[in-house]
């Protein structure tokens, strides 16, 4: 769902960048406030999860098209939706401007339709007051699914009214919603069931790193070293990291799939600023993950954002 430049007018951009904006900057003081309860390194490690994660594109069978998970409701369920927003803004960040994975000025759309919708719409409203744990799978995945879809429309529909709004007119609205609505849903069920899996795995062995678990004075039964979990994580996304890029499927994901349906497979876009347009060039020193290792670049570089960010957020002693 990462839009490029061409699908957003500068006035629109500019309009929900700074939304984005303003709300991050609101996340990132809540992040600093809770900053001394080690949710830190979490975040980084989360960051490098979900950034390998969403290389990885699924075949969505009988379509032709692909989707990817975004990973909002798994950061939101485990760092709480303030510092889920904080770390896949940055996630996003260094995809945009490492690899070209979405336009530079449609970077605040991006981070709203993935980050903010989901976090602060989604999650607080669906899926945190139904779940309370110990919660069974099948619960667990039908209000992942249930919030997971709810979150992929909201951010479908905000897309198609972003380019609907910048005047895109070979994009129609109803037209164009005809396609994204049913393969975001399909996705978003996707997502729901991967989100279930992944966090009954963490209440089955590491329910301490679950947002709500400690208030719900949850134990689990099976004994797991902090040490080993952090270890087996790592290991993991470097993994991933290596393979991601053999992993994901070559089909359109969702968004690229409905643009080829509506318009053949060409469109013309709004003008982009050539200054915008240069600096994503210089910075995108490996365009579409081309370089073999670029997930474990990109992961890495998102774990070294976050540090940078918590020394930021420090808070100064007085001498």
């Amino acid at each position: 769902m990462h839009m490029n430049d061409a699908l957003i007018s500068p006035a629109v951009a500019g309009t929900i960048g700074i939304i984005s904006a303003a709300t991050l900057a609101v996340a990132l003081k809540k992040v600093k406030h809770s900053s001394s309860n080690g949710i830190i390194p979490l975040m980084g490690v989360m960051g490098a999860f979900i950034f390998v994660a969403q290389m990885i594109n699924f075949a969505i069978p009988g379509t032709g098209s692909s989707g990817h998970i975004i990973g909002a409701i798994i950061l939101a369920a485990i760092l709480g939706p303030w510092a889920a927003i904080t770390v896949l803004s940055t996630v996003l960040i260094i995809q945009c401007l490492l690899f070209a994975d979405g336009g530079l000025m449609a970077l605040g759309c991006n981070i709203f339709n993935m980050g903010i919708l989901p976090c602060l719409i989604a999650y607080p409203l669906l899926f945190k007051p139904f779940i309370r744990y110990p919660v069974s799978f099948a619960k667990l995945s039908a209000i992942s699914v249930l919030t997971c879809v709810c979150a992929m429309e909201l951010g479908a529909l905000a897309l198609v009214a972003e380019t609907t709004i910048s005047g895109i007119t070979a994009l129609p609205m109803g037209k164009f919603l005809l396609f994204m609505l049913p393969i975001h849903f399909v996705i978003g069920i996707c997502e729901g069931m991967a989100t279930a899996t992944i966090i009954y795995y963490i209440q089955e062995h590491q329910p301490s790193l679950l947002l709500e678990s400690s208030l719900n004075g949850y134990k689990s039964s099976v004994k797991s070293s902090p040490i080993k979990s952090a270890i087996i994580s790592a290991l993991a996304i470097i993994i991933l990291g290596a393979t991601a890029g053999y992993l994901a499927s070559s089909l359109p994901d969702g968004l690229e799939w409905s643009i080829e349906n509506v318009t053949n497979g060409s469109i013309i876009g709004s003008s982009i600023p050539s200054a915008i347009t240069t600096i994503q060039d210089t910075t995108a020193i490996m365009p579409d993950y081309e370089y073999p290792l670029s997930g474990i670049i990109g992961s890495v570089s998102v774990v070294v954002i976050i540090f940078i960010i918590s020394i930021l957020l420090k808070p100064k002693t007085k001498p």
